[in-house]
């Protein structure tokens, strides 16, 4: 075996055990180090963890997303959800001040799961595509907020709900920053158990999937309903470091699938890793560092997202095998 065959072989190894990850994995340590270059003092404790805090909702975001998405559906209900839970939390302990934090917190997870289970199951039962079902229920709750609050809410959020999303553990480790990490490890384990070998069989074949005994409906629903509690999650990060505002969740729907398709998961489900849809949220939040830093307007962050939603699913689109096939065919049989 030759020393270029030898070198190959391992690095073969590795690019097959990133998958479809890989390129968002390239991407993020080029932008980690661009961030560097730029600012040396980046990567100082405190600044590195108030970056990671940032985006932490995102990543919550983004890995519940990737659930819905990797079973062939869309979820663009999730901003929405994190403004009504900020505004819902504000306006509960304005009128209860004494009521705790905690509970609060529990109602907002709950809230945002039956949201999620309310959108499966229109999709599921009804046959109600889910980009038109969410869609809807972006609505609703948008307008149920201005109703709610007359385009102003009132009341004020408690100092123990906040510190879920500014405060520190240990004194030193962001809670939203521990928030991430749990959650994250919850959707990696979720994803390698039998549940989500059945989301990706769901969204390669649905039929194949029913016809092997999978229960389809019933995959799909709960992913809609860990979507909604992520969504919950990410509402009391947001509030705890934003505090209330009825935009508080404005366009992060649009930010999360921007995140998985920059992860490299299908848009139509049956591939993609849930640890590259989390790496695609930390590099497009690095990507909007990277540009404030450099004095680029924040007006632009939507053109961004745009730009890279069309280039990796056209990316994702091509038919690679055809192009190698033809170089083969063009170089007499020998691949160039």
């Amino acid at each position: 075996m030759s020393s270029g065959t030898a070198i190959s072989v391992p690095y073969k190894r590795v690019v097959r055990s990133l998958g479809t990850g890989a390129p968002v994995y390239g991407l993020l340590i080029v932008l980690l180090v661009a961030l560097a270059a730029t600012d040396p003092g980046f990567y100082e404790p405190d600044r590195f963890l108030a970056f990671v805090k940032r985006a932490a909702p995102l990543v919550i975001l983004a890995a519940g997303q990737y659930l819905v998405i990797v079973c062939g559906e869309f979820d663009l209900s999730v901003g929405a959800i994190v403004t009504t839970g900020v505004v819902a939390a504000a306006e509960v302990h304005g009128s209860f001040p004494e009521a705790p934090w905690p509970l609060i917190t529990a109602g907002l997870l709950l809230a945002g799961a039956l949201t999620g289970l309310v959108s499966g199951l229109i999709t599921t039962r009804l046959r109600v595509p889910s980009f038109i079902t969410t869609l809807g229920m972006m609505l609703i709750l948008e307008g149920a907020v201005f109703f709610w609050t007359g385009g102003s809410p009132h009341g004020q959020l408690s100092q123990g709900f906040r510190q879920l999303g500014r405060g520190t553990a240990m004194g030193w480790l962001p809670w939203a920053v521990l928030a991430c990490l749990v959650a994250g490890l919850v959707a990696v384990l979720l994803m390698r158990s039998d549940f989500g070998r059945t989301l990706i069989a769901t969204g390669d074949s649905e039929r194949a999937a029913a016809l092997a005994g999978v229960r389809v409906h019933r995959a799909r629903v709960i992913a809609f309903v860990l979507s909604g509690a992520a969504a919950a999650l990410a509402a009391v990060l947001v509030g705890g470091f934003s505090g209330v505002s009825a935009q508080a969740g404005r366009g992060y729907e649009f930010e999360a699938i921007t995140a998985v398709v920059l992860g490299g998961v299908v848009l139509g489900g049956g591939r993609g890793s849930v640890v590259a849809a989390m790496a695609g949220a930390f590099s497009l939040q690095a990507l909007f560092t990277l540009l404030n830093l450099q004095g680029v307007s924040g007006a632009l962050e939507s053109t961004v997202q745009g730009v890279i939603v069309i280039a990796a699913v056209g990316l994702g689109a091509a038919d690679w095998s055809r192009l190698r096939r033809r170089r083969t065919h063009s170089s007499g049989g020998r691949p160039s």
